[in-house]
């Protein structure tokens, strides 16, 4: 017999189903505070989590996923707007198509920054040429997380705590360990049309181009604090868990053997390793053949010819070319 999931473990009545996002989320309609979307959705992740491994895996993680998008939809200011207008609420004329304001007024309207703060905190990036974000988080004014709340409220975009999303493997495996650390981005999952990718930043252009070549469908981007964005891609693109991906093919015309030999890009671990083995090769290849003269070449050849004592000739004229060669193909990489 089927569960009413929705009436069961959410304690929403019957009737409507399935319930719009407010209902969902346990919000009253049209509620406008993102930190309470976030805190109920948090809640209630929790919870619905707890059948995760019963007889009721599949009906609890159909339930996360709704649970997601609806926190999301109504974190995303212009998302929430044509939601709210398609629920039927009516918005007046003033610019709420964005509601964009500085993400230090936003920090000063939750009493987090007082008048002179937001001075300090103007002055500081300006000599410094940190971001509004960063310099609030190395003050040590505000936490990390909240920094990343005020930024994505600025912009107008949805914050993800990332503890609560489930990254998709099929599509973590299309996009290069390279790509998402030259960005701090961290790709999710596929999301109403387009693919969820929580960032540091606003995206910019080349990271927007990327993703609608690897997926044929555009970046859906959301904030997220540094420091969770690159724990997430030290956890999911750990050394060897999975394939490189191949370069997309940009514009109608491409070879076949280009596309069938994607570039490896080498973590900076695996560089280093690199380095340290080319480093050691080429110290052993002088030592070697310095050996060789010492105790082999030097009493059955270099003493018969008459060449002078304890002079490691192989060794400079073979060992030391050879090491240098070594050097500048595996330590430059030439």
């Amino acid at each position: 017999m089927a569960i009413d999931v929705y009436k069961e473990w959410l304690g929403i009545p019957e009737g409507q189903r399935p319930p719009d996002h407010y209902q969902l989320l346990r919000l009253v309609q049209f509620e406008d505070d993102p930190d309470k979307v976030r805190k109920n959705y948090k809640k209630l992740n929790g919870h619905v989590r707890k059948y995760a491994t019963g007889q009721y895996s599949n009906e609890s993680q159909t339930l996360l996923n709704e649970l997601a998008k609806a926190m999301l939809c109504l974190t995303d200011s212009e998302l929430k707007l044509d939601y709210d207008k398609s629920q039927g609420r009516e918005i007046d004329d003033r610019d709420a198509t964005t509601g964009r304001r500085p993400l230090t007024a936003y920090l000063q309207d939750q009493g987090v920054l007082s008048s002179d703060q937001v001075k300090e905190v103007k002055s500081h990036a300006e000599r410094t040429g940190l971001s509004v974000r960063d310099t609030l988080v190395q003050l040590k004014l505000v936490e990390p997380d909240v920094a990343a709340r005020a930024l994505a409220q600025e912009i107008g975009r949805p914050y993800v705590d990332l503890a609560d999303m489930l990254p998709d493997d099929s599509i973590l495996d299309q996009v290069p360990r390279a790509l998402v650390r030259r960005h701090t981005c961290l790709p999710l999952f596929v999301d109403n049309g387009g693919v969820l990718v929580a960032c540091s930043e606003e995206p910019d252009a080349e990271l927007e181009d990327e993703i609608r070549l690897r997926f044929n469908m555009p970046i859906r981007p959301v904030m997220a604090t540094p420091l969770a964005i690159n724990q997430g891609i030290a956890k999911y693109y750990a050394a060897g868990l999975r394939k490189e991906a191949a370069e997309p093919v940009k514009g109608s015309k491409s070879s076949s053997s280009s596309a069938s030999k994607p570039k490896v890009v080498l973590s900076d671990d695996e560089k280093a390793q690199k380095k340290q083995l080319g480093i050691l090769a080429a110290c052993w290849s002088v030592i070697g053949f310095c050996l060789l003269d010492t105790f082999f070449l030097y009493d059955f050849i270099y003493k018969k010819i008459g060449l002078p004592e304890m002079v490691p000739f192989s060794g400079i004229l073979i060992g030391a070319p050879l090491a240098y060669l070594i050097y500048i193909t595996q330590v430059k990489g030439k």
